[in-house]
């Protein structure tokens, strides 16, 4: 089974044992059998920028196939209307990307490592902020349909609760933000995507160890990675002192050196590497029902690593709540960052973001 069903398969129905390893306290129904692979991963802007930036879909290669390849999810049926923000700028886009590494060494009990991240795209197109909220911020969940949540708990326990449509509600009750979209990749398929291109090129802050097998040494300064080292760089955290935050750091540097190298003359003149990465990249990533990959394409054809902000959600600290390791966002400063985001000002997204 490829990552693509296998990421099909979880769309619907999480793990029990996600909600027990977030530390919510609520154990999962039973699930019927099915195979791993069930949450879902990082890299959504490789939907829509890498793919867009490297000009595949803008020239209309390979569309019909990618766009057969990839999965749908129902998202927004299960979300009350009344509930939701009211648009504040139209034509602006604000895309909910989850994801998590299906395949994390350290996801031993069928856990799920989540990462969180509000990409919002201005009205006119010219950049894209990329927002990421620690996956163990801790906020009110909603009470999903079936009668689960209801009560503040880590921002990723929603999904082991409600699915999709249960997050969608979740991550706009805490930013005041309207989704108009979701796309969802699994991380442990993006080692295929930096294969595709030949290996990326990553600025690395200091040296240290991974933890995982085979224990690799990164050193300070430019490397080049291929796939398995590239996610392995990703999932260390444990090494630096702000934990998840440096991890998160890895994550939109990797994203920054994906979409950099999909939008080289050299993939797109390379009909070989280019069809590699069109195939790795469809078989990862599932969207909304109403997300039109073509179209997003054709608005986003000159986006560049170099019109991307990343930020993180503002935060007062770490701590504890009960048993559990917890996030505390800082909640005057993240609702300017949200508000402008709201507002589409993108001077104002950068500025509350730093």
């Amino acid at each position: 089974m490829s990552d693509r069903q296998q990421l099909a398969d979880s769309v619907s129905r999480p793990e029990a044992s996600d909600v027990d390893s977030d530390g919510t306290g609520e154990a999962s129904a039973p699930a019927p059998r099915r195979r791993r692979g069930r949450r879902i991963a990082l890299i959504v802007l490789l939907v829509v920028a890498l793919l867009a930036g490297g000009g595949v879909l803008a020239g209309g290669l390979y569309y019909r196939s990618v766009n057969s390849s990839i999965d749908r999810v129902d998202a927004f049926t299960e979300v009350p209307e009344e509930s939701r923000p009211q648009v504040v700028t139209k034509g602006a886009m604000n895309i909910m990307i989850l994801g998590s590494d299906s395949r994390d060494p350290e996801n031993t009990g069928g856990s799920r490592s989540d990462t969180i991240i509000l990409a919002h795209l201005p009205k006119d197109r010219s950049s894209a902020q990329l927002i990421s909220i620690p996956r163990d911020t801790w906020t009110n969940v909603p009470r999903s349909r079936q009668g689960r949540g209801g009560r503040d708990a880590k921002i990723n326990a929603a999904y082991a609760w409600g699915g999709v449509p249960l997050m969608v509600q979740t991550v706009e009750r805490f930013t005041g933000v309207r989704i108009d979209h979701v796309a969802m990749v699994d991380f442990a398929g993006f080692k295929e995507i930096v294969d595709a291109l030949g290996g990326i090129n990553v600025d690395v802050e200091k040296s240290f160890t991974s933890i995982h097998p085979p224990f690799r040494t990164f050193s300070p300064g430019r490397q080049r990675m291929d796939g398995e080292a590239a996610l392995d760089y990703s999932r260390q955290r444990k090494q630096f002192a702000d934990g998840d935050f440096a991890r998160i750091r890895h994550q939109q540097q990797v994203i920054r050196a994906i979409l950099d190298k999909a939008a080289s003359g050299g993939v797109l003149a390379n009909p070989g590497r280019l069809n590699s990465f069109v195939k790795a990249t469809s078989n990862a990533v599932a969207v909304d029902k109403s997300l039109s990959l073509l179209d997003l394409a054709m608005e986003l054809r000159g986006l560049r690593s170099g019109n991307l902000t990343f930020v993180t959600c503002p935060v007062q600290g770490t701590g504890r709540v009960g048993g559990e390791s917890v996030v505390f966002a800082d909640r005057s400063r993240a609702r300017t960052l949200f508000d402008a985001v709201s507002r589409d000002s993108v001077p104002d997204i950068v500025a509350a973001g730093k």
